[in-house]
Formats: C-alpha cells, structure tokens, sequence
C-alpha cells in the first residue's frame, strides 16, 4: 500500500523547538525601568500625602502610643 495524499498527508517527524531569541539589553533596560517604578511608587506614598494628612496620622499614632503605654505594668529601666 502506498502511502499517498488520499490516505491523508503524509506524516512529517517533530521538530525540536529552538529557544526564544533574547536581545539581553532590552532584558536588562526592562528590568531597570521596573525597579526605578517601584522607587517611584515609594517615594509617591511617602511624599505624595499633604502635610495636614501627615500630621493628622502623626497625631493619631501618638495617641495610639500614649493609651498603649499607660496600660504596661512595669517600667523598664536602661542599666547602663
């Protein structure tokens, strides 16, 4: 029996896949852009508040502090 196209194409082996071409520049300058990204979000949260919102939060934490503190039992001394 021959193995001709009216049996269906004929069968072809596999072949090997190649590894995806890297330009290692591109690869570097992304992951560099990334990194400065999240310097930026950083610096967004911490100087992007107005100084009355940042003052409100201060004042609030303090206070958080001072009814935490008046609730300890004992006073713990530095011994120099």
């Amino acid at each position: 029996m021959s193995n001709g196209w009216w049996n269906g194409p004929p069968m072809f082996a596999p072949q090997p896949k190649m590894a995806e071409i890297v330009n290692l520049r591109r690869v570097r300058k992304a992951k560099d852009r990334a990194e400065k990204e999240k310097t930026a979000e950083a610096n967004r949260v911490l100087h992007g508040t107005p100084k009355a919102l940042r003052n409100l939060q201060k004042a609030r934490k303090d206070r958080a502090d001072q009814g935490l503190g008046g609730h300890k039992l004992e006073n713990e001394k530095d011994d120099n």
